[in-house]
Order: C-alpha cells, then structure tokens, then sequence
C-alpha cells in the first residue's frame, strides 16, 4: 500500500501453480487469486484431454513451446472439491487450502494472507 500511494493493488500468482501446496503458499504470501492453469488441464473436462501448453505459447499463427503431458486425474470436482485419490497435491485443491488455514488458526482468506511466513535457508551440497 505505500508503494502504490495508498491503493490496494490485486496481486495474482502466476506460474507454476500445479499442486495444491503452490496455491496455498501464494495465498499466504499475500495473493489475492492464483493462475490455475495446469492445475485445471488435469480435469477430465479440460480441452486439451490431459495435456497442457502453456500461456506462453500463445500466439495465433506460431504457437511456440512444448505441449507436456501431465495426464487427467479425475472430474473437475475432484480436482477442485475432491474427495482426492492421489497424495501429490493434484485433486482437492480447495481442500488442501481449507486444511492449511484450519491448521494454522485461521478462518478467513483476508487473515491468512497476512501469516506469518518463515523461510528455510536452502543449503546446496554443491
């Protein structure tokens, strides 16, 4: 808010948002909407049928990038509301953020967006 002159700036986190526990770190580092795209390629819904091409290869005559594929994981509910099969983080991504806020004390996306965050130090064994 200082730096933008007293307005509320709308902050959306973008790029690799593929599992629940990269939406629930940028919610609480202060994102106020997070970019799902992979995260929702995984739905049995999606277009692309489990694959994804990212926005950055966007372009109307020279798509450029790779198309990876990241297979489907269940129905867009699933993916969202869960319940979840899988232990990576791919479905109930709703879930996941509901479970990290009630496990921290926090009921409300305002507050927790405001949590305190600790860093670990990462230490390379180079």
């Amino acid at each position: 808010m200082d730096e933008s002159g007293g307005r509320y700036v709308h902050v959306i986190a973008d790029g690799g948002m593929g599992a629940s526990g990269d939406i629930v770190k940028a919610i609480a580092m202060g994102a106020d909407a997070v970019m799902l795209g992979s995260a929702l390629a995984r739905a049995e819904e999606a277009p692309g049928k489990g694959w994804h091409w990212g926005q950055e290869a966007h372009h109307a005559e020279l798509p450029r990038g790779d198309r990876v594929r990241i297979g489907t994981v269940g129905p867009l509910k699933e993916v969202l509301w869960g319940p979840s099969h899988h232990t990576d983080g791919t479905s109930n991504v709703i879930g996941a953020l509901r479970r990290a806020m009630a496990t921290t004390g926090y009921s409300d996306l305002k507050e927790f967006q405001r949590v305190e965050v600790v860093l670990s130090p990462y230490v390379s064994n180079d």
